[in-house]
């Protein structure tokens, strides 16, 4: 499909550790729970993204204040690429309305699923990378572009990535 694609696909991880990272996330197995367990996914990334925003903001801030408004767009379209990220992990109905229930989903499908999953809660841990080195920027008034550019690049990556687990989600019944 993508190199993106191959790259989530190559980094899978076992269903236990996706299960350890989000508390009470028993996974998809379950017929009934799985609009529930989509819900809890999503809601549990928006909120690890929704600090990561919060954390944005108070480098930004520290940023602008230091350097006057040099850097403001840059950070303006940055954080809307990180809240877009969010806004789209909130408002995606529940189960992809119906979706669950409308197909049967194998071993190997769900292999695929909880790779994207895993991918998105990877995510918010490369945010974390990138803002290090944001903050560590903006405090030595160094690099701030290449950081700033490193912050836009992973979260358009991150709305690829939820992109491509939607194709990944609307296919699977069609033998993606």
């Amino acid at each position: 499909m993508s190199e993106l694609y191959d790259q989530i696909i190559s980094q899978r991880g076992s269903l236990e550790k996706l299960v350890a990272r989000i508390p009470g996330f028993s996974g998809y197995i379950d017929n009934k729970a799985r609009r529930t367990a989509d819900r809890m996914l999503r809601d549990y990334i928006a909120g690890e993204i929704s600090r990561r925003i919060d954390r944005f903001k108070k480098i930004e801030k520290s940023l602008l204040e230091d350097t006057g408004l040099t850097y403001m767009s840059k950070t303006a379209a940055v954080k809307a690429k990180l809240q877009l990220f969010h806004d789209k992990l909130r408002a995606e109905a529940p189960g992809y309305s119906g979706f669950f229930d409308a197909i049967k989903i194998g071993p190997e499908e769900m292999d695929k699923l909880y790779s994207f999953d895993e991918a998105l809660i990877r995510y918010a841990d490369r945010f974390d990378e990138v803002l290090d080195k944001l903050d560590q920027s903006a405090s030595e008034k160094s690099d701030v572009e290449n950081a700033l550019a490193e912050v836009d690049k992973a979260a358009g990556e991150a709305i690829d990535a939820l992109s491509l687990r939607e194709d990944v989600l609307t296919n699977l019944g069609k033998g993606v």
